[in-house]
């Protein structure tokens, strides 16, 4: 059973940066797929970036394109979401994701594991 804990988030002021970390336990990442989805209150959950199993392929929302860096370092079975030029619509619960297809999708019923989230809040 894989488990997943998220880290690194907070509340910071518009235009700061954040790096968000999710550390994999009871199994290996690295022939798997990894992403982020998000949360706001009262809002579904949202795709924000994905990367494949080898890195070599990365998608991410349209509206954090440019400004959301998602990496992986499967030494360490840790992913990182590297968050930049916040926003305060990039309010949510952050939330790391674990697909065995290794497909990178960013539909989040793809996803077989996941975290228990991490607060981000911006304020402007």
């Amino acid at each position: 059973q894989v488990q997943l804990i998220e880290s690194g988030g907070g509340l910071v002021q518009a235009g700061d940066s954040l790096r968000l970390s999710c550390a994999a336990s009871g199994g290996t990442i690295s022939n798997y797929a990894m992403a982020w989805f998000r949360q706001a209150p009262g809002k579904e959950r949202e795709f924000v970036a994905a990367i494949t199993w080898s890195g070599g392929s990365k998608s991410y929302l349209k509206a954090v394109k440019g400004r959301f860096t998602i990496s992986r370092d499967d030494a360490k079975n840790t992913v990182y979401l590297q968050m930049n030029s916040l926003k305060p619509e990039d309010t949510a619960v952050y939330y790391c994701a674990f697909e065995t297809r290794g497909t990178g999708s960013s539909w989040w019923g793809a996803y077989d594991y996941w975290g228990q989230g991490t607060q981000v809040t911006v304020s402007s």
